[in-house]
């Protein structure tokens, strides 16, 4: 009988009541459960539960329970599962008329047989929230073991812990968006919640620093190491916080074919931008977070809506021909500019803020879904950024801001004349003298912003190729040596924990391995490097994984699967993957077969562009590394009628293979 049912409620007693509850047993709940304290501890003890698992109460599936056994009708039990664990709730139906049969009250009732049977795919260990027993159950729960004081049940079951998990690989700009390029919006939201429908830990991304059309609209090759990119921003997301109308974006959307259309997108974002800006200005309560906003990003804020701004005015032309005052960054001419655009530099500064605003939203979202987000640290920096401009102590030039040496790598397997990126080589000499600074700041930026980050050009933090500036090619550069454990060793004390991917591919040597297991940061591995004439021996063979890695089908500068498959794999390699797999291999297969593969290896998470869960060729490649255009332009069209397919398969390789 609930004591609070129909009458006043004597709230000293309640509150009396709920203070004895650490220190009084269940035996004692039982026997004086008229007085209502025994309701007090269940709400309060169930309530416990909602509050440390929301992820569970709020998107775990309900699974009804066979109950068997002698007294089979006078029980009823379901269970909520999400992921690894479980919470079965188990009541009396009608107990009643078995105190009556039984001549016994409702705690000494013997429940004979009566038992519930749990699904196959049930983990086996158990703690009883209240009764605070532990141990395992063998596919079925005996009533008369869970009964013991109190004839209800309220049990967690739970999987081991396992360090194994997996991700996909999809940048924001592949996103469905109605403005002609991903964003943060509505179909970042749908991703994140398709991630999370899969039992996925990782939405692995691109870099999100700021994209020029001078490099091809490349996240490698940025203006600034610690801004985003504005195209990300959503109008959407501008409407919901009162800086757009509905009206304002209602024309403004690009149709989707497919590909990025940087062009309209840059002209339609920059016209809401303008609108979004004035709202804000007029009146907006967003204010005070977009002045403790600038007051938090001071170290790099102005000198990037500075430099922008500048660029903007000398219609986009580099830093290095700009007059000299502003070049040379001569203070009173600086002075005067600003004074003269301070409303075009504040609305810079405004457009930061909604980056900001938005993708922590979003970040915030995906954590609760139990989805890390695993960012992309390029190592160089643009030679037109605000950061050479405002800092050219840091990097390798003469006293006339020209580069004396540029980035790249030799001759490998993606370029036969190797890559030459045409960005400035640091002065590492400087940096360490400065204890690092920049680079802390970097660091620090980006630990902000993901979970985990994957330190691109890895081998660069041993030993860096450098070409003299007038070599057309990178053939004729040198190895030198970079700053190594000293860099890290500066970052860990001023961050503590790091939680880096070495990208560790290509022309590799022991100081680089060294280097990465110094501070035990994962590598990568990637399927498509495996088959060849090192086939057994390569460390992408995933015999030879380890655990402490990341496998990949492939990465951002690889062909899709089936597009490598029908493009690079002679008959030799197709018969290397057939002996290797068990397996024949064809275009409509060797993506699940690559998938399976990299799923069932020994590395700690497995990731899988999205371009190879659909099953998609060469035509779905978002980059090819040395190509002058026509990169990073590919998106995602999901497609409803094969979408639950789709995501049935993801789902159903993370279980087999123990990554849920």
């Amino acid at each position: 009988m609930d004591p609070d049912n129909r009458r006043p409620v004597d709230y000293k007693l309640r509150d009396m009541l709920l203070k004895e509850l650490p220190k009084v047993d269940h035996a004692h709940l039982w026997q004086t459960r008229f007085n209502g304290q025994i309701k007090l501890w269940l709400v309060n003890t169930l309530m416990q539960e909602r509050k440390n698992n929301p992820l569970l109460f709020a998107y775990g599936d309900y699974v009804p329970l066979q109950i068997e056994g002698k007294h089979k009708h006078h029980i009823f039990a379901f269970a909520r599962s999400y992921r690894r664990e479980w919470y079965v709730s188990i009541m009396p139906l009608g107990i009643a008329v078995l105190c009556d049969l039984q001549g016994k009250p409702a705690a000494e009732i013997d429940w004979e047989d009566t038992k519930v049977i749990l699904p196959a795919n049930a983990p086996a260990r158990y703690q009883s929230i209240l009764q605070k027993t532990r141990g395992e159950f063998k596919q079925e729960i005996d009533i008369k073991s869970v009964f013991t004081e109190i004839p209800v049940a309220f049990i967690k079951l739970q999987q081991p812990d396992s360090d194994r998990s997996s991700g996909l690989l999809m940048h924001i700009t592949s996103l469905p968006s109605p403005f002609g390029i991903g964003d943060f919006g509505p179909g970042a939201i749908a991703f994140a919640d398709m991630l999370h429908r899969c039992d996925q830990k990782y939405w692995q991304l691109l870099p999100l620093s700021p994209v020029e059309e001078r490099n091809q609209y490349s996240p490698y090759s940025s203006c600034a190491a610690m801004a985003g990119n504005i195209l990300l921003l959503s109008p959407e997301l501008m409407v919901n916080d009162g800086l757009l109308y509905p009206s304002d974006i209602g024309k403004k959307t690009i149709p989707d074919p497919g590909k990025v259309n940087y062009k309209d997108a840059i002209k339609i974002k920059q016209q809401l931008f303008s609108i979004a800006w004035s709202h804000f200005k007029n009146d907006s309560f967003l204010q005070p977070l977009f002045k403790v906003f600038c007051e938090k990003e001071l170290a790099w804020l102005n000198d990037f809506a500075l430099y922008s701004v500048i660029k903007q005015k000398h219609n986009g032309k580099p830093w290095y021909k700009w007059p000299d005052g502003l070049k040379f960054k001569n203070k009173n001419v600086l002075a005067d500019f600003t004074a003269y655009n301070q409303d075009a530099i504040d609305k810079e500064k405004f457009l930061q803020f909604l980056f900001s605003r938005q993708w922590y939203q979003l970040k915030s979202y995906c954590n609760k879904l139990g989805v890390k987000l695993f960012g992309d640290l390029p190592f160089y920096i643009s030679y037109d950024s605000v950061d050479v401009w405002s800092h050219p102590e840091m990097f390798n030039l003469n006293e006339n801001g020209e580069m004396q040496f540029v980035a790249g790598v030799p001759p490998d397997y993606f370029a036969k004349d190797g890559q030459l990126w045409g960005m400035p080589v640091f002065n590492w000499d400087r940096l360490k003298q400065q204890n690092y600074n920049w680079w802390v700041q970097r660091f620090k930026k980006n630990l902000e912003l993901f979970d985990l980050l994957r330190l691109d050009h890895f081998r660069a933090f041993s030993s860096y190729w450098s070409v003299p500036a007038s070599e057309k090619t990178a053939r004729y550069g040198e190895w030198e040596q970079g700053p190594g454990a000293d860099l890290f060793n500066t970052i860990k004390k001023e961050l503590g924990e790091l939680p880096f991917v070495a990208e560790d591919l290509g022309d590799i040597d022991d100081a680089v391995y060294n280097l990465r297991d110094e501070f035990s940061f994962p590598g990568m591995r990637v399927l498509q490097f495996a088959f060849g004439s090192q086939e057994p021996y390569s460390p992408h063979i995933p015999h030879n994984y380890t655990q402490n890695s990341v496998s990949y089908t492939g990465t951002h500068d690889n062909n899709t699967t089936k597009g490598w498959f029908m493009n690079k794999a002679d008959e030799s390699v197709n018969e290397q993957i057939k002996a290797y797999t068990n397996v024949k291999v064809k275009p409509k297969n060797i993506h699940k077969v690559f998938i399976s593969i990299v799923m069932a290896s020994v590395a700690k998470v497995a990731i899988i562009p999205m371009q190879d869960i659909l099953g998609l060729d060469e035509t779905a490649r978002i980059n090819v590394p040395g190509l002058d255009k026509g990169n990073w332009v590919w998106r995602y069209q999901p497609d409803d009628n094969h979408q639950q397919k789709i995501e049935r398969n993801i789902k159903e390789w993370t279980w087999l293979y123990g990554r849920q």
